[in-house]
């Protein structure tokens, strides 16, 4: 059987505070950035307020003009007055900047997903009551992000990103500063390092210039790539440090804890890193999580200059000597990682987003990092990547007509700059810029494509090929089957498709030969260490865990288990199963017997001679034969025959068998394979 899983795009909740700026509001984003919220005087009672919104560009908030009779002119901005309160209601025709802003985020397939504040906040995580919700703060906008668009992690990439979407502002050229070779920052990489995270690359932000806001939401994307792409930093760390404070060439070398010893960030007093480690297991909460990524490992990575200066413990601290501040005005930059390709990503976001900060902006300043196969690279690697993608697919894939000139337009707009090939006109060459890491394929540039466009501006067709859905066969009979054993008196379970070893073997008396069951390679507990061949030791051990419920217990369950197989591409296959056990103070071996004849009967297979006619349509019947299997008690278990082959074994379990699960009553148990008896009315197999 095959299992078909829906691919569901994960994603990531990018909580920015977006601030409104009265003056020059220079991106998309700062249109609808400050918003003050203030106590308001109306008579009205206790929790009326009055919303005071500052100037927007393109949306000035000015008294309405008046044409003499004090009418006022479409398409501007009134006001009045409460003589009671003496408050000012500003009146437009436009909509809101929630509702703008919102509008805007849906059209570039981003969603906003909540306007809060941080006394809203408190008050849901605390109960605080209204009357203690501070006069003067600012909205915060909670942004829903792709998780694979790491650009957007940061209130610079959402307001870029938005601007060039309205073509407000044009994409950004990165590039690489000219600074001469031998000026430029080095890093050699040690060769012990690659015992536990051999990668580095680097990079510097010169004379870059921070604010408060500037400063927090570099802080920011640095917790969200270590909770995203660096997967809680165990394949990326990232260390930035006040270039000013250090002195180059920069070595990153792996040391016995012992040996490594520095004043960490936010401390005091210097430690080697094995007390470090202690320390946060017991005191900090936050770091501790990060602890266990190089605790057991020999030798733990670090990074210095050229005075023997601690940089950095990755992944868990940085050194309190460069730490950075609002006066940094250079940055240096290091990500060490277990996976480059990840860290080169990382490098790039980081730069990308803040390089626009710099005196010359978009420019970053490469370092040379020197591996421990004395190979050099010159990393950040900021150069444009090509892409070939056909206007046909887009269209066909979209559902337009659009044009080759039309799409390049459309692409520009979410930042993928193309032109159409001189050789072929029917060929667009794509740009990825180093910020857009999520495009990989065709079919990234198509949804771009589609996004630009406007899902709403589709037109909907009645698609060329019709299919019309239905249940799979083996699933219909499957549900029948589950029908029939309800009305019998079994209630369903559902249990675990992995099981440990000895519950698939030791416990039910079988040996492994090696052929039946599909092994995990590195379980994560012993419970779950092959996947389950048999269906009846998972209802076994549900007995087990319910022995106290009254007699008798019926329990069925109808599913999958998974069996080597050499003739399928993937080494196993799935087999759905009929299992089904009787639990009682007798063995119950005549109602396990019983409930198989009626299986058979509502599948349409006959029973060996009892009905020659039926057996002539199906092609031949079902029989039983003694067996010897060691799950069973010996003389009282059989095997069901079909048509020449062994469809299914039951009989009265084993006291053994019964000991290992903790059941203290005999039980008899029946698993048969559902697979071969599905087909249709005229006995032709559906699978």
């Amino acid at each position: 059987m095959i299992e078909i899983w829906r691919s569901i795009r994960r994603r990531t909740e990018a909580v920015v505070a977006i601030r409104r700026r009265c003056a020059a509001a220079k991106h998309v984003a700062s249109r609808h950035l400050r918003r003050k919220r203030t106590r308001g005087h109306a008579s009205g009672g206790r929790g009326s307020r009055s919303t005071l919104r500052s100037a927007r560009k393109g949306v000035q908030c000015v008294p309405a003009r008046s044409d003499g009779d004090g009418d006022e002119k479409e398409g501007t901005v009134g006001h009045e007055t409460d003589a009671r309160t003496n408050c000012t209601t500003l009146r437009t025709a436009v909509p809101t900047a929630e509702e703008e802003f919102e509008e805007l985020c849906f059209e570039y397939g981003i969603e906003l997903d909540d306007v809060t504040t941080e006394s809203q906040m408190l008050r849901k995580e605390h109960g605080i009551k209204d009357s203690d919700v501070v006069e003067d703060e600012e909205v915060i906008y909670r942004v829903d992000i792709p998780a694979n668009r790491y650009d957007m992690l940061c209130l610079e990439g959402i307001a870029r990103a938005l601007n060039i979407f309205n073509e407000r502002e044009k994409l950004p050229n990165f590039r690489i500063s000219d600074a001469p070779e031998e000026s430029l920052q080095r890093m050699t990489v040690k060769a012990e390092t690659v015992l536990v995270r051999p990668f580095v690359v680097c990079a510097v932000l010169r004379d870059i210039t921070f604010d408060e806001a500037r400063y927090n939401s570099f802080i920011d994307l640095q917790d969200k790539l270590h909770q995203n792409l660096c997967r809680q930093r165990s394949l990326v760390a990232i260390g930035t440090h006040d270039l000013d404070t250090l002195q180059g060439p920069f070595t990153y070398e792996a040391r016995t804890p012992s040996q490594i010893r520095f004043v960490p960030l936010k401390q005091e007093k210097e430690f080697n890193a094995q007390d470090l480690l202690q320390y946060y297991k017991e005191h900090d909460q936050k770091l501790k999580k990060f602890v266990p990524i190089i605790e057991d490992s020999l030798v733990y990575p670090v990074l210095y200059d050229a005075k023997g200066t601690v940089l950095s413990l990755p992944p868990i601290i940085n050194g309190a000597h460069s730490a950075i501040k609002l006066s940094t005005k250079n940055v240096f930059i290091e990500c060490t990682a277990t996976d480059l390709t990840k860290a080169k990503t990382v490098l790039n976001t980081v730069v990308t987003m803040f390089s626009q900060y710099c005196a010359d902006p978009f420019v970053v300043e490469p370092v040379i990092v020197r591996n421990a196969l004395e190979e050099t690279t010159m990393y950040p690697e900021l150069q444009m990547k090509e892409l070939d993608v056909s206007l046909e697919y887009i269209n066909q894939s979209i559902g337009v007509s659009l044009g080759a000139e039309e799409v390049c337009k459309l692409l520009t707009k979410m930042q993928l700059p193309a032109k159409v090939s001189s050789e072929d006109h029917s060929l667009l060459k794509v740009s990825i810029p180093p910020t857009r890491s999520d495009v990989l394929h065709a079919c990234d540039v198509m949804e771009d494509v589609a996004i630009a466009y406007g899902y709403n501006n589709i037109q909907r067709r009645i698609p060329n090929t019709v299919c019309n859905g239905k249940e799979q066969p083996l699933n219909q009979l499957t549900d029948m089957l589950r029908l029939e054993m309800a009305m019998a008196g079994y209630t369903e379970v559902l249990t675990w498709s992995l099981h440990s070893h000895d519950e698939s073997f030791k416990f039910l008396r079988r040996e492994d030969d090696g052929k039946v069951a599909a092994k995990i390679s590195n379980p994560a507990t012993v419970e779950f260490e092959v996947c389950r061949t048999t269906l009846v030791s998972g209802l076994l051990k549900t007995i087990g865990a319910n022995k106290d419920s009254p007699l008798p217990i019926r329990l069925f369950e109808v599913q999958d288990v998974v069996l080597l197989s050499a003739e399928d591409i993937i080494g196993a296959k799935n087999h759905r199963r009929l299992g089904a056990v009787f639990c009682a103070k007798e063995s119950g071996f005549e109602e396990i017997h019983g409930l198989l004849d009626r299986t058979m009967q509502v599948s349409g297979v006959p029973c060996e001679g009892a009905n020659e006619k039926m057996e002539h349509r199906f092609g031949g019947a079902y029989s039983i034969r003694p067996s010897n299997d060691g799950m069973f008690f010996p003389g009282r278990q059989a095997e069901v025959i079909c048509k020449g082959k062994v469809v299914g074994r039951f009989g009265v379990v084993h006291p053994e068998v019964l000991a290992f699960f903790g059941i203290p009553f005999p039980c008899s148990a029946v698993e048969l394979d559902v697979e071969p008896f599905c087909f249709d009315q005229f006995y032709r197999p559906l699978l």
